[in-house]
């Protein structure tokens, strides 16, 4: 039967807590698009993409329309491109152009897959993608880009983090003129998901279907204001965010389900996390503000974090047939008003930020660094999120971008949901660059061993 109340809480839920479904997002192999010839390649790829994802954004619209339920975002995943790479040759830049001209005819807002997997080395073709990362984000606007540079299984590859300083660097350099965009479209991994809906890290994995819906959902203004009205103890809160998960991932089920049966393609996994927006009212910084931290970035942070991590996981796996990606709380700065404001204020710092990965769903996402940021400490940041994912074996990530001309105190605006942020101070004091020089692997950590 259905109960009127439901209804009316789904209503309230998304006209005024900004309640959306952030993404469907269509993964698409692109395995039987590689060719020796990467003009032929790249055509197929084209083909494959505009005809498996022809009619996503229309069909997306339709369940909006329908369901009244907000989808903010149609995507499509593609299998790393460097695979393609290592049998074409040529110049990889050129599929990123493919990929921009896919994206144009479907009408979706991004492509993530200009992807390399280099964890425990580099094959061919990786080093060519990863090298032509700032030139390509360059010259497209809806392509995404990651690697994928350590795992728990396999340490953490420090000649890959070694170049992907200079690529970031690079690469914000080649769109200074655009706030260095390019910069925030791309995401270093570690332990990188293969179904993960949300951009600019999505891929399609190797292990996945030829083609597959995944969904991510959203909602911290519905927890924050769920919690507003929770006046127990921490016991409760976790109850109280549990129940508020299950309703938010019962919607995503929804959307998955209909947009996979209308596009006749499987259905894969809803994402659970929380992806805040600079919009005020949906913040993950004012849930953790709503259980009674002053500000977001003073001592409690992380453990509040932990608590609406956990309680999320939980709350959201009971709603769904298929939970995957990243799954819990993200804290993307220049995403998110209350982070912003934190960021502003000097209560949310960096190294904060880092003890606050630990907890997450991800790691250090869009935050704005100075300009001129040794490329040797940004390896260095990355080094040190990825040494966390990989002993927690958890994803972790890093999204930083050089504010290039800008020093701390001044920001960016990129717009949208990418937001605007503040350029946060960096400890440029000593240099890691010998540490970084050094190269080679970091070995896998003992909980490795699980067979």
């Amino acid at each position: 039967m259905i109960n009127l109340n439901d209804i009316m809480e789904t209503v309230t839920m998304i006209s005024q807590e900004n309640l959306d479904i952030r993404t469907i997002t269509m993964g698409i192999s692109l395995l039987d698009c590689a060719d020796s010839d990467i003009e032929k390649s790249c055509e197929k790829v084209y083909e494959k993409i505009t005809k498996k994802a022809g009619n996503l954004v229309k069909v997306g619209e339709e369940i909006e329309r329908e369901y009244g339920i907000p989808i903010i975002n149609k995507r499509v995943s593609v299998t790393p491109i460097s695979m393609l790479v290592a049998v074409s040759g040529g110049d990889p830049v050129k599929y990123a152009k493919t990929l921009q001209r896919a994206a144009e005819a479907t009408g979706v807002n991004f492509i993530g897959g200009y992807s390399a997997l280099v964890h425990k080395g580099f094959s061919a073709g990786d080093e060519e993608l990863i090298k032509s990362i700032p030139e390509a984000l360059a010259v497209t606007e809806n392509v995404c880009s990651s690697v994928n540079i350590g795992s728990t299984k396999s340490g953490i590859n420090m000649d890959a983090v070694r170049i992907l300083g200079e690529v970031v660097k690079e690469t914000a350099l080649k769109t200074a003129d655009k706030d260095c965009i390019g910069a925030a479209k791309l995401v270093v991994f570690c332990n990188a998901p293969e179904d993960n809906p949300f951009m600019a890290g999505a891929f399609h994995g190797v292990g996945e279907p030829d083609c597959v819906i995944n969904v991510g959902v959203s909602g911290p203004g519905v927890v924050a204001a769920a919690l507003k009205k929770c006046k127990g103890d921490l016991g409760e809160v976790a109850e109280v965010i549990k129940r508020t998960a299950f309703k938010i991932t019962r919607m995503g089920q929804l959307v998955g389900t209909q947009a996979s049966k209308r596009l006749g393609v499987p259905f894969g996994i809803v994402d659970l996390s929380l992806a805040p927006t600079p919009a005020v009212g949906d913040s993950v910084a004012r849930i953790l503000e709503e259980m009674g931290l002053d500000v977001c970035g003073t001592h409690g942070t992380t453990a509040a974090l932990a608590l609406l991590n956990d309680a999320v996981k939980k709350g959201g796996v009971m709603a769904s047939s298929s939970v995957g990606g990243l799954s819990g709380a993200f804290i993307p700065v220049s995403e998110d008003a209350g982070m912003i404001a934190a960021a502003r204020s000097g209560d949310l710092k960096i190294e904060k930020l880092e003890a606050m990965t630990a907890v997450c769903s991800v790691g250090l996402d869009m935050i704005v660094i100075p300009g001129d940021t040794p490329a040797e400490v940004i390896s260095a940041i990355i080094a040190d999120e990825a040494a966390i994912g990989m002993v927690n074996s958890k994803t972790t990530a890093v999204r930083v971008i050089p504010a290039i001309g800008k020093r701390e105190g001044e920001e960016l605006n990129f717009g949208g949901l990418l937001g605007e942020g503040p350029v946060m101070p960096v400890n440029l004091k000593s240099s890691p660059k010998k540490f970084i020089d050094r190269g080679g692997r970091i070995p896998a950590p003992l909980q490795s061993l699980k067979n």
